[in-house]
């Protein structure tokens, strides 16, 4: 039996997420690690993201910055194997596009051969040049501005970005350097929602926007956050709508109490002997001549 649920479904493409934009319908992406969570999110959103994120919400880091092309690389393919009609984007990690253009390119089409249409790199102008390269050997890019994790040392830590004038003014700057170095559409993390209005009423792109208010053109949240599944301290931007992790736990719990009282396995979720294997097996006896 096929898992693909949207196989029928034509793919989303970047015309079409372009299109939307222009005519007010909102965005929706979400993050996937594995082939579950692909599957969870692929009849819901427009944009899959396999996001660096992958490093602090799986795989226990603290940040992004260990995560590694490999690692990257692992989950695509996972994601990659349902076939998704969902936009399928993925994260450049750190390293990976920060030390020269053919490591760039090299790595960026590891993606695309990988199942990506796209791949997203964090920064403002001065990634202007590297995603030129990317556009012009027909790799779609993503931008990222604002709160940018992999610049989380730089920064000081998650913090609020664009709240000064000057600051503000840069990622506008930053936003139209990007747009014309050719980027499809561009997340904005961590901005004041003015800041983000404004950028997203002077360009023509699609903004998405993670704890940027409501007026960009869409909206992507961890998938795990909006699921619940993950514990202790959750952004401001952050809505949960089910409490998975105790969910999940209990339904767990359950099933270890029907185990210890002897009520799991159930005849129905057992296999049967057939009948003429009975004398065999009853008949044998350790360390019998008869065994073979």
């Amino acid at each position: 039996m096929s898992h693909h649920s949207t196989i029928d479904a034509p793919a989303i493409t970047i015309p079409h997420l372009q299109q939307w934009a222009r005519d007010g319908r909102r965005l929706v992406m979400t993050t996937a690690y594995d082939a579950v969570t692909a599957r969870l999110a692929d009849p819901v959103v427009d944009m899959i993201l396999v996001g660096d994120s992958v490093g602090n919400v799986c795989l226990g880091f603290d940040n992004t910055l260990p995560v590694s092309m490999a690692m990257m690389n692992h989950h695509l393919e996972a994601v990659a194997r349902t076939r998704p009609r969902a936009l399928l984007v993925a994260d450049m990690p750190y390293l990976s596009y920060h030390l020269s253009l053919d490591d760039t390119l090299c790595n960026a089409g590891g993606f695309l051969q990988r199942g990506a249409a796209a791949v997203k790199l964090e920064g403002g102008e001065k990634r202007a040049e590297t995603i030129r390269a990317l556009v012009e050997c027909e790799i779609p890019v993503m931008g990222h501005l604002g709160l940018t994790p992999q610049s989380v040392h730089a920064m000081g830590g998650f913090k609020v970005q664009g709240r000064g004038a000057e600051d503000a003014v840069q990622i506008l700057e930053d936003a139209h350097h990007l747009q014309e170095a050719g980027c499809f559409a561009l997340v904005l993390e961590g901005i004041p929602s003015e800041l983000a209005a404004r950028v997203t009423e002077t360009l023509s792109i699609p903004t998405i926007g993670i704890g940027a208010g409501p007026h960009c053109s869409g909206q992507v949240l961890v998938l795990h956050d909006v699921l619940g599944l993950t514990q202790g301290h959750r952004p401001k931007f952050v809505r949960t709508y089910v409490d998975g992790f105790d969910v999940l736990q209990q339904a767990l719990r359950h099933w270890a109490e029907d185990v210890r009282r002897g009520a799991f396995p159930a005849a129905a979720e057992a296999y049967a002997l057939p009948a003429d294997a009975h004398p065999g097996v009853s008949a044998w006896v350790p360390n019998s001549p008869n065994k073979s």
